[in-house]
């Protein structure tokens, strides 16, 4: 964004003579205009009613929601906007990802499985052999594979390097030996992908390599990690003498950390769901209005500061999008991990509020509404941790 306008998008008319207008507006082009209205329109009528009910109700989606939902994306053509052309992605601008990604969440549509779209997909795609391409991109997009990520271990997970899950060689094959934790929803995981450490003798972040591991081998165990909120989401995942064919190796031996980096650029992209926290939001406020409890001014003060906040994190993306070169995340990107994790908690606790007791005791929404609430503590450290974000800030934009 520059002077307040996104680039390529024409400045807004003056306002109404007497009518209050903000400091920084957006006026999309004729021709983004249309795409957005694309959007909604696909969003809101051909991913199923009932999946899209269920992200707008706080209810869990099963590994079928999940699938279904992304194969109808994909068999338009949106799943995997970012990836390159041949692959499946889209000739869009950042300003067109960036409208599909807030269309996507604002009609409640579950968003492509990150850990294919995102992170092993743009990977392969990048570092990975021609036979890798072949066999793994189409099905990674569709989601006929569920990809697992295996990077943190109990004693690597802010530093990574420190990772100790094993690979010795023997012959043609590489043998696994370590665990990994904190493993999303791998309980689904057909495939992992795994950072494994391949030479003990040299700098750590220098002796790791990434391999692609079925999940199915002898050897491979998945055991449940019980979060506060009562859910099994995360995992751990065992490795006892896995015997993996040599040509799973991602790239070239050791190159492992370049890999993580790029991938780890990948996840942080999109961080800050506006559209999902801005649709919670309404949704928190309704509740309230229907209760009576939006008529209490502390209440009611509450949700007006938020809904300006959001405003202004909804503006602070968009000058990111504008000023992203070649899909490198601009600074304040760091801003929109930070302030987005702070306003979706927010927003998860004004629904505990307006359940009230429902929220311990009762059922439906207000029961759904403390569970929520618990889980999104973790928002604060996936993707970066928040204390990160502030160093980065600091160093980065404010130059302290």
């Amino acid at each position: 964004m520059m002077d307040g306008y996104v680039r390529g998008a024409r400045p807004p008319a003056p306002p109404p003579e007497g009518r209050a207008t903000t400091l920084m507006q957006l006026q999309l082009s004729d021709e983004d205009r249309e795409f957005r209205a694309t959007m909604r329109e696909f969003f809101t009528t051909k991913v199923p009613q009932e999946i899209r009910d269920k992200v707008a109700e706080g209810r869990e989606l099963s590994k079928e929601d999940i699938v279904a939902s992304q194969k109808a994306l994909n068999d338009a053509g949106y799943a995997v906007p970012h990836w390159p052309v041949q692959y499946g992605g889209q000739d869009w601008t950042q300003l067109q990802r960036h409208i599909w990604n807030e269309e996507m969440q604002a009609a409640s549509v579950p968003p492509p499985l990150a850990f294919n779209t995102s992170m092993i997909g743009p990977v392969l795609a990048q570092f990975g052999s021609d036979e890798l391409k072949e066999r793994f991109l189409a099905p990674t997009a569709s989601l006929d594979i569920w990809w697992s990520q295996g990077f943190s271990e109990p004693d690597a997970g802010s530093d990574l390097a420190s990772l100790r899950t094993r690979a010795v060689k023997d012959g043609d094959d590489w043998v696994v030996n370590g665990q990994k934790t904190w493993t999303t929803l791998g309980q689904y995981g057909d495939w992992i992908f795994t950072l494994v450490r391949t030479d003990p003798d040299v700098k750590k972040q220098a002796g790791i390599s990434m391999l692609l591991i079925d999940m199915t081998l002898p050897g491979v165990e998945v055991r449940p990690i019980e979060l506060i909120d009562g859910g099994h989401e995360v995992n751990e995942v065992w490795f006892t003498d896995v015997r993996v064919p040599g040509d799973m190796l991602v790239g070239e031996v050791n190159q492992g950390w370049t890999i993580a980096k790029f991938l780890l650029g990948n996840e942080r992209v999109g961080v800050a769901p506006v559209g999902s926290t801005k649709r919670n939001l309404a949704r928190a406020k309704r509740l309230a209005q229907e209760s009576g409890l939006l008529s209490d001014p502390l209440y009611a003060a509450r949700v007006a500061e938020l809904e300006n906040e959001l405003l202004a994190l909804e503006l602070t993306a968009l000058r990111v999008v504008a000023n992203s070169a070649e899909g490198a995340p601009h600074p304040a990107s760091s801003v929109l991990k930070l302030k987005g994790t702070v306003l979706q908690q927010a927003v998860s606790e004004l629904l505990v509020d307006v359940a009230g007791p429902q929220s311990v005791g009762g059922d439906g929404w207000g029961a759904r509404s403390t569970p929520t609430y618990l889980n999104l503590r973790k928002a604060s450290i996936y993707g970066g941790s928040n204390e990160v974000q502030r160093q980065i800030i600091a160093k980065t934009i404010l130059g302290l």
